[in-house]
């Protein structure tokens, strides 16, 4: 597949030297930016997509995702001719490895995440999506997550404004490092309590307050 393309890594606060080492690697398809505090994941995503110059703009997760699927979303996004591509794991070719007991968290998120915000799609957490252009430049102003429901956000607020051609493609993800014992830990259950807080308040914002409608345009908080 011959693309032009460019690669922008975010670095999310100069919390060790991970910002002087990808620096290194600052090429002219490689742009490397970051800030000195750490904001959370949707802050760094809304900023390399607003940097972003490309028709087709998406974003992917450092991890355990394998990266050699991005073309075979990008042909998905072609055939489509889709509004937003997103990675699945419950997609029915999907090769994944995590713990049942994630499974099944990540299964009854999904389902609220159906019967609040209408999404015809089965996942919506895995970090890799793609989008078109005048998507990212209508839905961008209007999101406030900058943490963990972020990707609800942008969905939801995508397909409330008629970008409905959302399409999830395969992916390759292997979560090993996650044993069972570790699922329900401190740390896991706070994170799952604020998407979940995160994303009540997302519902409030669109289906009560109307937040994103246009007529509030004067309201949307500037970043």
């Amino acid at each position: 597949m011959n693309l032009n393309y460019e690669i922008i890594c975010v670095v999310d606060g100069f919390v060790d030297r991970t910002y002087e080492k990808a620096k290194l690697l600052e090429s002219s398809k490689i742009k490397i930016i970051g800030y000195k505090l750490n904001h959370g994941k949707g802050y760094a995503v809304r900023l390399g997509m607003t940097t972003a110059r490309g028709n087709i703009i998406g974003y992917v997760d450092c991890g355990d995702l394998d990266y050699s699927m991005i073309p075979m979303l990008l042909e998905h996004f072609r055939w489509y001719k889709a509004d937003a591509i997103i990675a699945s794991k419950r997609h029915p070719v999907s090769q994944i490895y995590y713990p049942w007991q994630r499974k099944i968290l990540s299964w009854g998120y999904q389902m609220g995440v159906k019967l609040l915000f209408g999404l015809n799609v089965r996942d919506t957490q895995v970090g890799l999506k793609l989008f078109r252009k005048d998507l990212i430049n209508a839905v961008l102003p209007r999101l406030l997550v900058k943490q963990f429901a972020f990707d609800i956000e942008l969905l939801s607020v995508a397909n409330y404004l008629g970008f409905t051609k959302i399409y999830e493609a395969p992916v390759k993800l292997s979560m090993k490092f996650l044993h069972a014992s570790s699922i329900f830990n401190t740390g896991f259950i706070k994170t799952a309590f604020s998407m979940a807080w995160d994303s009540a308040a997302v519902f409030y914002r669109l289906r009560i307050l109307h937040y994103y409608d246009d007529v509030n345009k004067n309201n949307w908080i500037k970043q």
